[in-house]
């Protein structure tokens, strides 16, 4: 028996831990991407502090992958935007264009992980984009 594959369940806390912070990763994106509806970065701290404290109850889940493509959605955005801030301080117009391309690639990896959680599928591993 030690070479079976056990598959552990998650409890339904963990699915509604997952969909309080893709919601609120949903109100940050949006708001990055609507002009004049910019949310607080705080929601976005708040649901990077839940990704993080209930990831590791989520090992061995299906959901575990949501939580960790939650966590690079926002590492790899706050990269993309401290690469790109030069930009917004020598060229008003790339900088805006290239911050609105990195809120819609947000955007779109949130909506993602929304629709696969809802379908109860994991997200796939080693996809960044």
């Amino acid at each position: 028996m030690p070479n079976d594959i056990v598959t552990i369940e998650p409890d339904d806390s963990l699915k509604t831990w997952g969909w309080v912070s893709y919601i609120l990763h949903l109100v940050v994106a949006v708001g990055a991407v609507l002009p004049g509806a910019q949310a607080s970065i705080g929601l976005l701290v708040i649901a990077l502090v839940i990704d993080l404290v209930k990831r590791e109850d989520a090992a061995g889940t299906w959901q575990a992958s949501h939580f960790s493509w939650r966590i690079r959605s926002v590492l790899w955005a706050g990269v993309l935007y401290l690469v790109t801030s030069w930009l917004w301080l020598l060229f008003l117009v790339p900088g805006w264009i290239a911050w609105a391309l990195i809120s819609l690639w947000f955007l779109y990896r949130i909506v993602k992980g929304m629709v696969r959680m809802n379908a109860g599928r994991s997200m796939e591993t080693g996809n960044v984009l």
